[in-house]
Parts: C-alpha cells; structure tokens; sequence
C-alpha cells in the first residue's frame, strides 16, 4: 500500500487497469469530438476513417479491458464514498462498460452497410458484417450509435466531474486510484 504524505492509505488499480483506462479514454475522447463535431471540420480533414478505426479498437480494447476486469479485484471505495455513491458510481461504471462495447458494434453494423471499405487506420481493411444497405437493422444501427453516443458523452462528463469533485472538493483518493 503505498502512502501520500498527508493523505490515508493509497490503493491504486493495478498498472494494466489504469493502461486500459487511459488509452481507451483517450480513444473514447477523440471519438465523441469526432463524432460531433466530424461533419464540421470534413473540409479540412475526413475525420469518420480514423473514427471508425479507433471504434473498432475501443470495441476490442473495450473487451480485453473487461475480461482482465474479472482477473483481479479493484480496490474497495474510499470511507468517504456513501453506499449511495457507491451505487452511482457502480451503476455509472457499469453502463460506460457497455456503452464501451454497444457503440463501437452499434457503428460497425451500419458502416458495414456502406459502400466504403472499413480500413484500419490505412494498414488494412477490417471485415463488414452482412448488412444490407437501407435495411431496418443499419437504419436502428446508425440512431442507437448516435443516441448512445450522446448518452456516453454524458456519462464521460459525469465521470470526470465525479472524479474532479472528489480530488478537488472532498480531497479524496478516488482520483489519485486511476493515476
């Protein structure tokens, strides 16, 4: 257990939580911005190769990340998180680990159905599931990616204030876990 001076007992994730944790959060980031904002910006870039790409790896990261997730138990919560923060925070967890995997599938059935090769970042070309263009399932693809990629970017931003509030307002080591 490693301690910070003037601060209780720190027990952080172990080294490959908190890898899985930044990278997938940086991959997360870049996604929702491109998401929104990738229609704005096509003059001076075509952002949806690069952010069906990195869907692609968030969906694999998403699930070696939850797999290693049942390898090992994840530090106890702090005494200054109340049982119904606990619960918020479990529940918020939970869904960002299934939105994690939803979205980026969500995103492969219905670029499978266009008429563009989903290349890998320009290395190589990843394989489309058999979805036919203009079908009910790309159509409901292609809304649920949208309405869950907005409910994802809220509860990123519910996460990082969380985060900020308890490294900054209660003086926790919520935070200090993850880094």
């Amino acid at each position: 257990m490693a301690t910070l001076s003037g601060t209780h007992d720190l027990v952080r994730y172990n080294a490959v939580a908190r890898l899985f944790h930044a990278v997938i959060a940086a991959l997360v980031l870049f996604n929702i911005l491109t998401g929104i904002f990738g229609e704005a910006i096509e003059d001076i870039w075509q952002p949806f190769p690069a952010h069906k790409a990195t869907g692609i790896l968030i969906l694999f990261l998403s699930l070696a990340r939850l797999a290693w997730r049942f390898t090992w138990t994840m530090p106890a919560w702090p005494a200054s998180m109340g049982k119904l923060q606990q619960s918020v925070a479990r529940l918020t967890h939970g869904a960002l680990y299934a939105l994690m995997i939803v979205v980026p599938f969500t995103g492969w059935i219905f670029s499978s159905a266009g008429k563009y090769p989903l290349s890998i970042y320009g290395l190589f070309d990843w394989p489309k599931l058999p979805v036919a263009k203009g079908s009910a399932l790309a159509e409901a693809a292609h809304e649920g990616h949208e309405v869950l990629g907005f409910l994802m970017a809220g509860l990123v931003i519910l996460h990082i204030a969380a985060a900020l509030h308890h490294h900054f307002v209660i003086k926790d080591n919520v935070l200090r876990r993850m880094l």
